[in-house]
């Protein structure tokens, strides 16, 4: 799932930053609908039935013009571009770092536990899971996204300069459980994809891997990630889009979550990213696998 290291060694700095940096963008202009419909589902705690799941998608733009409908479903692209390109290239990059350092340090434990088939496809998922954790650094600009998404009034004119002197640390609210989602949904994302690669594809070398072989793999990691981090992913979505003044703890959602929707609720919100994840990871990876070696030539 990340760019193949170039025999000259700059795919691994400038050019994975813009090949990685750039995908972001493709993907972010094109699947931040989608996105932003699955967080206002997972957002919405009464039954589609009750409220129209017109209402529950478009908000004050349900009656609206099909183009306004539409336009209504790119609230906080600002917040979104900040996060989304920073998160591709920490994902790209981060995951092959780590695996390196595992390789480098720690292969003969993975060989002597696991076997060195097998121990490959563990460093790999296991690199992804510790590049998920590192990604709450990020968590202030996904916090934003979410808001501007769910919960515009949460703004009331503020400017984004002013919203992190105001609001401070409270826009790392969530961490512990964006932690224990990326945790778990990376290595999902990572270990499927090189299970599938090599299990099922017979592919040994993962960088060798055909376009097809990466778009079978790409979609089996993916869905396997989606679903195992769903749950988490919910109580997350719930916990960041309160407004700002209002602390929540994940287990007061959890209760209230599981009380009042029931454990089906967890999983709001699936649907749609599941139909749309693997186009999605299969886009984004290509776009980088294509553009990272092209602007190895220039930089």
């Amino acid at each position: 799932m990340s760019p193949p290291t170039s025999s000259r060694g700059k795919e691994s700095g400038t050019a994975r930053v813009l090949g990685s940096g750039t995908s972001g963008v493709a993907e972010l202009l094109i699947f931040h609908p989608v996105d932003t419909i699955a967080k206002r589902l997972m957002s919405n705690k009464l039954k589609a039935s009750e409220s129209g799941l017109s209402a529950i998608i478009f908000r004050d733009k349900a009656n609206a013009p099909i183009v306004k409908r539409f336009l209504s479903l790119f609230p906080g692209l600002g917040y979104a571009a900040g996060y989304k390109i920073s998160q591709r290239i920490y994902k790209f990059g981060g995951q092959p770092w780590f695996n390196d350092i595992l390789t480098r340090h720690y292969k003969t434990s993975f060989t002597n536990a696991f076997g060195e088939r097998k121990g490959k496809m563990m460093m790999q998922a296991t690199a992804g899971s510790l590049t998920g954790i590192g990604e709450v650094v990020l968590l202030p600009l996904d916090a934003l996204k979410i808001k501007r998404q769910v919960n515009p009034e949460a703004f009331r004119g503020r400017g984004v300069i002013r919203i992190f002197k105001e609001e401070g640390t409270t826009l790392y609210r969530g961490w512990g459980w964006t932690m224990a989602r990326n945790a778990p949904g990376s290595f999902a994302l990572f270990g499927a994809s090189a299970v599938t690669k090599d299990y099922v594809l017979g592919v040994s070398d993962y960088s060798k891997a055909t376009f097809a072989q990466n778009f079978v793999a790409s979609v089996a990691g993916a869905v396997a990630s989606i679903t195992v981090a769903a749950p988490l992913d919910t109580i997350k979505t719930r916990i960041q889009n309160a407004n700002f003044e209002r602390k929540i703890s994940g287990m007061t959602v959890v209760k209230d979550l599981l009380r009042e929707e029931g454990a089906t609720a967890l999983f709001k919100g699936l649907t749609p990213k599941i139909l749309v994840v693997g186009p999605k990871l299969v886009f984004s990876y290509t776009i980088a696998q294509s553009l990272i070696p092209y602007f190895a030539k220039y930089v």
